[in-house]
């Protein structure tokens, strides 16, 4: 054997890596909502559970794998509360999340163009999972982004 890449090609340093209740309809659903791609599938011993798939979107990796609950790998819809969000950088904001509804997300934050240059807006998937959908739009300087920030949240945007 040779000596290995401590990164896997077609890695990053960061990958998030989710646990779902029923990742074979999770692993459909991210195909049809985000295109992602299945690049492997891994199942256990019943032939059922996934234990392990990677997927792509764009030029980034994530894995998910169903829940274990023996293990101690329970997804949000076991264990509400999460706190992460998997972020998603697209070409066309819009069309993602509009396609990401379709495919049978909920809106949990409005699309909009937001005070750091970003078009934004966040979705829960099926499985639980929050997803915000963005496209840069603007670089914004430091105070620039500081002085909009506060018009923002003067004006009760921020507010649910």
């Amino acid at each position: 054997m040779g000596k290995a890449k401590p990164i896997p090609e077609g890695f990053h340093s960061l990958t998030p890596h989710i646990t779902v209740r029923d990742c074979a309809k999770a692993i459909d659903f991210y195909k049809k909502a985000f295109g992602a791609k299945e690049n492997s599938r891994v199942t256990g011993p019943d032939g059922k559970n996934i234990m392990h798939a990677e997927m792509k979107i764009g030029d980034s990796m994530f894995m998910l794998n169903d829940e274990a609950p023996d293990w101690g790998c329970l997804s949000p819809l076991s264990k509400p509360g999460a706190g992460y969000c998997v972020h998603l950088y697209v070409d066309d904001a819009d069309k993602v999340f509009k396609q990401a509804v379709a495919a049978g997300a909920k809106e949990t934050f409005p699309l909009a163009d937001q005070f750091w240059g970003d078009r934004y807006g966040k979705v829960k998937d099926p499985f639980g999972h929050e997803w915000s959908i963005a496209t840069h739009k603007e670089d914004v300087s430091p105070a620039d982004c500081a002085k909009r920030m506060q018009e923002t949240f003067a004006g009760g945007a921020c507010k649910k």
